[in-house]
């Protein structure tokens, strides 16, 4: 992809498709992927995979030899993003509906805001980042509350914790990547959060024993073909051309992928896996998308 001539309407079309497509079918392609995977096992072989691919193709390009403070930042940041903000997402998706994870994490920029504010010298936000979070809180009770779920069909409240935690590792990475000064390049920064993040995963899941459960030949066609398509779809295509998007394009305009992920993802789950979709999930995503769009415009004027 060229950084050098102004792109055509075509390719902005096309990108914005495939960031809005992808990474909103990833939701489904990870819930197929457990169902006979380890989830931390299959997160961190998802990308060792693709950081590696990636990773080669940078330093065949000539990208010079990160040091060993950049190795050191970028694996925090892997620590926190893929093994909080991914892998834990897989470990969830063995009992809560893709569509309702994607409806939980993409409520994750209410955390921001009030973890931003609670740290050390946070900032305080403004009376429309309040609103925002207030009109999210009321979303996510709307989606979660009682009566929300069929009897017998809610899933375990330790899953539903663990998407929340989740979007908690992901904020605190989010946040240590922007007040370093590594001055790593983005695509070699994702390469070498992808290697570091992926040793975690591994660890991780042999401490919990997945290694005495993991059986290749008992992996289901389904759940290969959906680890193919995290890989190269979710990790290879996807996040390079979200890369070329913020060079090309406006930080506005790139979030819209936060509006339109979960609608993909909720309907992926509905038509594909069938997974509920009624009145009061459809509500609850109409509200959940509006209270991000208002703290994402917030947060853009702040910034402005």
């Amino acid at each position: 992809m060229s950084t050098t001539a102004r792109p055509s309407r075509i390719a902005f079309i096309l990108a914005f498709a495939a960031i809005y497509l992808i990474w909103g079918s990833t939701y489904l392609g990870i819930r197929v992927a457990v169902r006979t995977m380890p989830p931390f096992l299959m997160a961190g072989m998802r990308f060792a995979v693709a950081g590696s691919i990636i990773f080669g193709f940078l330093k065949l390009r000539g990208e010079a030899w990160p040091t060993a403070r950049q190795w050191r930042d970028q694996v925090i940041i892997g620590t926190f993003l893929l093994l909080g903000g991914n892998a834990l997402v897989s470990w969830s998706e063995q009992t809560v509906p893709s569509g309702i994870t994607s409806l939980i994490l993409g409520a994750s920029p209410l955390a921001m805001v009030l973890l931003d504010w609670a740290r050390p010298g946070g900032r305080r936000p403004t009376v429309g980042l309040v609103i925002g979070v207030a009109v999210g809180i009321a979303g996510v009770a709307l989606l979660l509350g009682p009566s929300a779920f069929p009897a017998g069909t809610r899933p375990p409240t330790v899953g539903i914790a663990a998407l929340f935690l989740s979007s908690v590792s992901w904020w605190t990475g989010s946040f240590y990547s922007k007040h370093i000064n590594s001055k790593t390049p983005l695509m070699m920064a994702a390469a070498m959060q992808m290697l570091g993040g992926c040793v975690s995963m591994l660890l991780t899941g042999f401490i919990l024993g997945e290694g005495s459960t993991l059986r290749f030949a008992a992996i289901s066609p389904g759940s290969w073909a959906a680890f193919a398509y995290l890989v190269i779809a979710g990790s290879i295509v996807a996040y390079p051309v979200y890369v070329w998007l913020l060079e090309h394009s406006t930080p506005a305009l790139v979030s819209t992928y936060a509006y339109v992920n979960p609608v993909v993802a909720v309907v992926l789950g509905w038509a594909i896996l069938d997974e509920p979709l009624n009145l009061r999930i459809l509500l609850a995503a109409t509200v959940i998308i509006g209270a991000v769009a208002i703290i994402t415009m917030g947060r853009a004027r702040t910034v402005e």
